[in-house]
């Protein structure tokens, strides 16, 4: 089995360049365009200027684009990697169960609930070495959405794809995140150091999240509560819906989704852990790293990709080609060649019939 990868996956935001220079490309054609109109009837134009082509220009320049975008590729550093080894490492095994119910998109933190959520997880990930992280998104159900793993460019990339349409089922369930978690991990040996980090506004509806939080502390698993959100609240954002259009009960009145910290702290506790609240979320994800670095680290087997053959020269020689075929397409046709009329014989053939 190979895996592919980038060496320097930053590069590719070089990407981003591409449909900025596209729309600039069309804006000048249309521009242009629209000049020789005003200049002149274009079929009359194009009798007085018979080698002009005004298409040429188009192919050359996406001819140019896509060899643009292979450099880029190329830059990036694209790997396969050949040879999986099992190493073992010293570490805990962490589960990250995240909130992604409708409320999570409030904004009394900015830009939302949610947003600040996984600029949460994803700076916890930085700080992680050695342990392995996994995911589990809940709203009224739980459902694993990252098994446990030491791939940290990987778990970003699972972070970013997370929504509030990732589970179909509304609510906040948090009692079957902890209770999926307990049961996500790659082993119940309690040698091995365990902890579940439960991020969201602890509005609960669904189940006994402090029973559950009990039953993973009797199996070692330790269990640490993030709160998202702010105790005076802020309504919820209908999803697609116009700006400042709120959910509303059946009374026709505005929900407002407040922090339950008491339910959180609670989780907290009887989970062994701790509760980080989140307006302080920076220095809270830094006490919670430190806390889990406290935390003794066991030896765990992992299988990782030790060789990597770089593919950029594929990319860099159809770069190049492309490159190449642009420079020998010139802007203006030829005089020698635009008279010849490879279907002659057959235009005159129709003529005689």
């Amino acid at each position: 089995m190979n895996i592919f990868r980038f060496e320097h996956p930053n590069a590719l935001y070089l990407l981003l360049l591409i449909p900025i220079l596209a729309f600039i490309h069309l804006y000048l054609a249309k521009r242009r365009k629209k000049a020789l109109e005003e200049f002149g009837n274009p079929d009359l134009l194009n009798e007085l200027m018979p080698n002009v082509s005004f298409k040429r220009p188009t192919y050359k320049f996406y001819l140019t684009l896509l060899a643009f975008i292979l450099l880029i590729i190329t830059i990036a550093g694209p790997q396969y990697g050949t040879k999986l080894q099992t190493v073992k490492r010293k570490g805990i095994e962490l589960i990250i169960a995240l909130d992604v119910s409708n409320s999570m998109m409030a904004k009394d933190i900015e830009p939302n609930r949610l947003e600040r959520a996984k600029r949460a997880i994803s700076r916890l990930i930085d700080k992680l070495s050695n342990d392995r992280v996994g995911f589990i998104v809940f709203a009224g159900e739980a459902y694993v959405q990252l098994p446990i793993t030491t791939d940290y460019p990987s778990a970003k990339m699972f972070l970013s794809s997370i929504s509030t349409d990732i589970v179909g089922t509304q609510g906040t369930a948090i009692g079957a995140a902890i209770n999926k978690g307990i049961r996500s991990f790659t082993t119940e040996n309690e040698d091995i150091n365990r902890a579940i980090i439960v991020i969201t506004d602890g509005e609960n509806h669904e189940d006994d999240p402090v029973a559950a939080a009990s039953a993973a502390a009797e199996k070692g698993i330790k269990i640490y509560t993030v709160g998202m959100g702010l105790p005076k609240g802020a309504p919820i954002p209908v999803i697609g819906g116009r700006n400042n259009e709120f959910m509303k009960d059946r009374d026709g009145n505005v929900v407002i989704s407040k922090l339950d910290e008491s339910t959180l702290q609670k989780i907290a506790i009887t989970g062994d852990g701790a509760y980080i609240p989140a307006n302080n979320i920076r220095n809270g994800i830094n006490d919670l790293v430190d806390e889990l670095g406290e935390l003794e680290k066991s030896e765990l087997e992992a299988k990782v990709y030790t060789d990597y053959d770089d593919q950029f020269q594929y990319f860099a020689a159809l770069a190049l080609l492309l490159i190449i075929i642009e420079f020998l397409i010139l802007e203006r046709k030829n005089r020698r060649l635009r008279h010849i009329n490879i279907f002659n014989v057959k235009e005159e053939e129709e003529k005689k019939a």
